[in-house]
């Protein structure tokens, strides 16, 4: 890093992939009736023709990591298939759920290391990108970034492009009790042409609770090689009384319609970890957020 541009860029996924586990669920839900005998040999079909039209390549590990939007000197991705055992699935966001976190913490910790405005130093590097700089652009603006935030408060801004859709999403929290409180999200999406806005709105609002929750509580422990939490009872989940105020812009575009309902996700644990760091001074990269 020198003090406008990242210079390179190296990353290196170590992951699991989701449908080594999925097609054996798959199977049986795909063809219901056919003899239970037969739901391995359709599970090896299914991962035998990985990457052919009849299944497509699974790159749910590295998804949103190997097209990065920004002018990088040079940038190389790396991934490294890497099962541990336990089963996994999709999520929201599958991918970019996790590599949206990375990315845009990683270009947050760059932008401090060149002395940049996080959002200045994003904007040089997207020059060949306006769509997504305009998205940035838009939830700095709404979410007053240039302005100073209310005294104790912290502002914190990500933005990440996935199933074709671009998010930008600016978080203002506070630290009390020594855990992270989230008072607003300003999100700004072009997803293209739209034709209900209210949908659009909605799913955006979805996507940052679910991704509140996996920055705040999402964490599967184990005990003696057994999952500890079994259902909602045991797994907390963001409630009414921690949402925080959400507002969401939508830009005008021509644009052909592309994805809503899972692009509102990668951005908010990014742009929660940079306030956090204003906050304590200390970058955390792992998630759930843990303060103490």
């Amino acid at each position: 890093v020198d003090k406008d541009n990242v210079l390179a860029w190296d990353h290196h996924i170590a992951a699991p992939g989701v449908m080594d586990w999925y097609v054996w669920d798959a199977a049986p839900a795909m063809f219901p009736a056919a003899p239970k005998f037969m739901f391995p040999m359709l599970g090896k079909v299914g991962l035998a023709t990985a990457g052919t039209p009849m299944t497509p390549a699974d790159r749910s590990a590295y998804e949103g990591a190997d097209d990065l939007p920004y002018a990088f000197g040079s940038q190389e991705v790396r991934y490294s298939k890497a099962d541990a055992g336990v089963p996994v699935g999709y999520w929201r966001a599958v991918g970019h759920s996790h590599n949206g976190f990375v990315t845009e913490t990683f270009v947050e910790a760059c932008a401090e290391k060149a002395g940049q405005d996080a959002v200045e130093f994003r904007l040089a590097l997207l020059r060949d990108q306006p769509r997504m700089a305009a998205v940035l652009k838009l939830a700095a603006q709404k979410g007053g970034w240039a302005e100073k935030p209310p005294e104790g408060r912290y502002r914190g801004i990500a933005v990440h492009k996935s199933f074709g859709s671009y998010v930008a999403e600016l978080v203002e929290l506070s630290v009390e009790q020594g855990q992270p409180k989230v008072h607003k999200v300003v999100c700004a999406v072009d997803c293209g042409q739209v034709v209900n806005p209210d949908i659009v709105t909605m799913q955006m609002e979805s996507g940052i609770v679910f991704g509140l929750t996996a920055a705040l509580y999402g964490e599967i422990s184990f005990d003696s090689g057994l999952a500890k939490q079994s259902n909602f009872h045991d797994y907390q989940m963001v409630r009414n009384n921690e949402c925080p105020e959400i507002e969401v812009h939508i830009v005008a575009s021509e644009e052909s319609p592309t994805g809503v309902g899972e692009p509102g996700l990668p951005p908010l644990a990014a742009a929660m970890g940079a306030a956090i760091f204003k906050a304590t001074g200390t970058r955390h990269t792992r998630l759930p957020f843990k303060l103490s």
